[in-house]
């Protein structure tokens, strides 16, 4: 039985907000720009409410909620709450559970709900534009959020609160500042819209442009300028394999100002529990990485057999710190329940704890510079091997 090719129906409402609205922002804009132009205190408000909604959707929706990088203070769920409804993008729980399921089925054609597979134009907005999944919503993937009661609390208030932020409060700014158009205009419409597309871009742009050095196993890409457009979302190839860390950009020097704001919120109470993924286990996917990209290259090289010798000896110092590494971890962990116990009543256990402490971190480090090492002398391997093919 051949598969029907007729298109879901369209969903009138989502049509309007994601065609409808960009068309009259293309036009309102530039021609009240033109008419009468918009002043600093427009424009500041505007950028305000951008990262005031796009910081919400990324620390509170996409971190805090879909992939519990982190616990929050009631008083910033609230925040988040409020702030993401005016983002106009669905209430916490169907964003989260949706996003839960992006990750579980990524690029699954079927089962991932805006898969890079399907295209471009589909996974940046396609997808919600049809019917595409008919029934009732499942939110089985999402029973703890359904626990929350900030969190069902947005979902049954969900369309007065975006009317709220998207409508009452430019309104509001307005007619503080004497012009309820265009500030409507800039702060409700045109950074709605910019809003939206910035956020989509991490569905569709950065599963295809960028690079993948912590893993090929799918299609998500870090790029820099996305991630400089989408307040740290861009890392999203280093967030596809270490979800629940709280950053996305893991270097100082990476633009990621949700990390910086969730662990300034850690530093005044508002936030705890901050989830970090072990340095080592970054440079192990780095170099596993590296390493089936080196196999690849080296199977075409001349004088293969060498090659592949060589990366094999460095393939099996590559497992031999990983073995050293684990029993590292364990060994630290039950010396730490062991003599945390004796240090209750001992002084002198709890000092030499710290001691062993101190020299089991030495060594995680010893390992992590070696395989850094190690990342040098295949990129040399690689590059060696390139110069005699050609």
């Amino acid at each position: 039985m051949s598969k029907s090719t007729t298109k879901p129906p369209l969903i009138k409402i989502n049509a309007v907000i994601f065609i409808g609205l960009p068309l009259a922002a293309l036009i309102l804009v530039p021609y009240w720009g033109l008419q009468h132009g918009f002043d600093s205190f427009q424009w500041l408000w505007a950028i305000a409410f951008l990262y005031l909604n796009g910081m919400s959707i990324t620390g509170g929706y996409h971190r805090l909620w879909a992939h519990k990088a982190y616990q929050a203070h009631p008083a910033l769920k609230w925040f988040f709450a409020f702030w993401g409804a005016g983002a106009l993008q669905n209430s916490i729980l169907i964003w989260a559970s949706d996003h839960r399921r992006h990750h579980r089925h990524v690029d699954d054609a079927e089962h991932d709900p805006y898969a890079a597979s399907r295209g471009l134009w589909f996974s940046h907005m396609g997808w919600m534009l049809r019917e595409y999944e008919s029934g009732v919503p499942d939110f089985s993937n999402a029973k703890d959020l359904q626990r929350d009661p900030v969190v069902m609390w947005q979902h049954k208030h969900y369309v007065a609160l975006t009317l709220l932020m998207n409508l009452g409060l430019p309104i509001l700014l307005g007619v503080w500042h004497g012009d309820i158009i265009g500030t409507l205009l800039l702060v409700g419409l045109l950074r709605l819209v910019i809003n939206h597309h910035f956020t989509f871009f991490i569905n569709s742009l950065a599963h295809f442009w960028g690079s993948r050095p912590y893993t090929e196993s799918n299609s998500a890409r870090d790029n820099g300028l996305l991630a400089f457009l989408t307040y740290g979302e861009g890392y999203h190839n280093y967030h596809h394999i270490f979800q629940t860390d709280y950053r996305n950009g893991i270097r100082w020097w990476q633009w990621d100002p949700t990390k910086w704001m969730i662990n300034l919120c850690a530093r005044v109470g508002l936030a705890h529990n901050l989830t970090r993924v072990p340095n080592f286990k970054v440079q192990r996917a780095l170099l596993d990485t590296q390493f089936q990209r080196a196999r690849q290259k080296l199977e075409q090289a001349e004088d293969r057999d060498t090659w592949m010798d060589t990366l094999e000896r460095e393939y099996l110092l590559f497992t031999e710190s990983i073995n050293q590494w684990r029993e590292l971890q364990s060994e630290r962990y039950e010396r730490t329940v062991a003599d945390l116990e004796d240090a209750i009543e001992e002084r002198k256990t709890a000092l030499r704890l710290k001691w062993e402490q101190a020299a089991l971190r030495s060594k995680l480090k010893e390992l992590e510079y070696s395989m850094k090492m190690q990342r040098k002398r295949l990129s040399l391997l690689m590059q060696q091997a390139q110069l005699q093919t050609r």
